[in-house]
């Protein structure tokens, strides 16, 4: 352990970011480098736990308090070396992981938790710049050949892990280019398309081979699938949005969320779309859900230049700390102000929506919404009914809404049904938790499209433990 009191020494800090005012203006990422004096003072601040529950928090099972040891001792090449043997993609969680291992932290009893997610972002930025992170080509190869359909971050980890194994990969995805929500569904500045790219590359010069504008199922037959792979594994997400099922839902102006964000992405990258523009600048904007993607559009939004945005939540608003139904090292479900709600947007709770207004040319002019009131179980402390408030109905004026309300499951038309996949009652591919294998005979599956909407570091961790079950199999055959 690196310095015995520097819990007691040290607050947590994390590093400065770009005034919104400014930011707001580019899509690029804006948070500053921390200097080495912060990383060595947060590094200090771990307390090397007997036990140390941000490992069990950690989905990956990351050895968090080894590598904080190893960068307050400005150890680099050893901090990676940790880091690296269980997280395939640091630089994504690094970034846009919600940090469960913080939230388990032991510090975080009575401190604020080790800032975990910062140190782990600036270990594999530190090994890139250092040159510590080069292709691993495999030994020898196997010759068993490996289809993975999909190549969000699941399929992506899978892919990495049997390539490195030493069988022959090839990773299937239906947009232009690969990282599936990591490349189209989050916004540049949370996460720079450069660096969902550089893994990319190297997992191209690894020998993974990608072929993205083929959309499985249909541009490439389940047939041809099953004929030219050993095994094959889905890993396409979930991708069926949540709708909102109320008159009017036709109005123009009314659109998912990730039709928005995917079509902003490409638009900053450059990369020609189809669809109908999809432009806020001027207009009044209405999210609809109050998660991450909900967040992504507010942030989305305000770089284009909407003049109102406003952001509506069915549930009530979270606690500000944790209480009885979220004790320590549960993850802590409180009230949460990304870095877009700082850039400027209001915030309400309990609503539901009744109708989408529109006006004689079919756009959407407002929202009728209703003020709504939650019976609570008393033992679990869960939520578990609303009930409308008498007299609280009221308009709600916007030119667009977007419904970040979540997904569903995984799609199903096209290569699932032509696979003949069992599905679980939730929809969700049937891929057992100790061998990730579907119902067909050398179809395995893992991430979203199996465990249903989850974090991006369950999805590695799937992939992770799917390519493992694939392994023996292969080898087996």
């Amino acid at each position: 352990m690196g310095k015995t009191d520097g819990f007691l020494l040290y607050k947590r800090e994390l590093p400065t970011k770009e005034p919104a005012g400014s930011r707001v203006k580019h899509y690029q990422e804006f948070q500053k480098l921390p200097s080495s004096e912060l990383l060595n003072k947060q590094s200090a601040r771990c307390m090397n736990c007997g036990i140390p529950f941000c490992q069990s928090g950690c989905p990956l099972g990351n050895v968090i308090p080894e590598f904080n040891d190893a960068v307050y001792n400005n150890q680099w090449k050893k901090a990676y070396d940790i880091l690296s043997t269980t997280n395939n993609f640091p630089e994504f969680t690094g970034r846009i992981c919600p940090a469960p291992c913080e939230g388990s932290c032991v510090l975080g009893i009575n401190e604020l938790p080790v800032t975990i997610e910062e140190i782990e972002k600036n270990i594999i930025e530190t090994a890139f710049s250092k040159g510590y992170v080069k292709p691993q080509i495999a030994i020898s190869r196997t010759g068993k050949k490996v289809a993975v359909v999909g190549s969000g971050p699941s399929g992506l980890a899978a892919a990495d892990q049997l390539n490195k194994m030493g069988h022959l990969v090839t990773v299937f995805e239906r947009d232009c280019e690969a990282g599936g929500l990591l490349r189209f569904g989050i916004p540049d500045f949370k996460l720079d398309k450069k660096i969902v790219e550089r893994r990319i590359k190297l997992m191209e010069q690894e020998g993974v081979i990608f072929r993205t504008g083929v959309n499985v199922g249909l541009d490439y037959s389940a047939e041809e699938l099953d004929r030219n792979f050993d095994v094959i594994i889905l890993a396409m997400g979930s991708t069926v949005p949540r709708d909102l099922p109320i008159p009017n839902r036709d109005a123009r102006g009314v659109y998912f969320a990730m039709e928005f964000l995917k079509q902003s992405n490409k638009r900053v990258s450059a990369i020609p779309y189809n669809e109908s523009e999809i432009n806020v600048q001027g207009k009044k904007v209405l999210v609809i859900g109050g998660g991450d993607t909900g967040s992504d559009c507010i942030g989305t939004a305000n770089r284009q230049g909407a003049t109102e945005v406003l952001q509506i939540e069915i549930m009530p608003v979270p606690p500000q700390q944790r209480d009885g139904t979220m004790p320590w090292p549960m993850f802590p479900m409180i009230m949460k102000t990304t870095t877009s709600h700082e850039e400027g947007c209001e915030r309400k709770w309990m609503i539901n929506c009744k109708e989408f207004i529109k006006d004689e040319n079919g756009n959407l002019k407002g929202v009728r919404a209703v003020e709504v009131e939650w019976s609570r179980d008393s033992v679990t402390g869960r939520y578990t009914s609303f009930v409308e408030k008498p007299e609280t109905e009221f308009t709600i004026q916007c030119d667009f809404a977007f419904l970040a309300m979540g997904f569903l499951h995984v799609q199903h038309k096209g290569l699932v049904e032509a696979l003949d996949i069992d599905l679980d009652p939730r929809l969700n591919l049937i891929g057992n938790d100790t061998e990730y294998k579907t119902n067909q005979d050398k179809i395995f599956t893992c991430g979203d499209a199996r465990r249903g909407q989850s974090l991006v570091v369950w999805a590695i961790s799937e992939g992770r433990k799917c390519a493992e079950r694939v392994n023996t199999y292969v080898m087996m055959e």
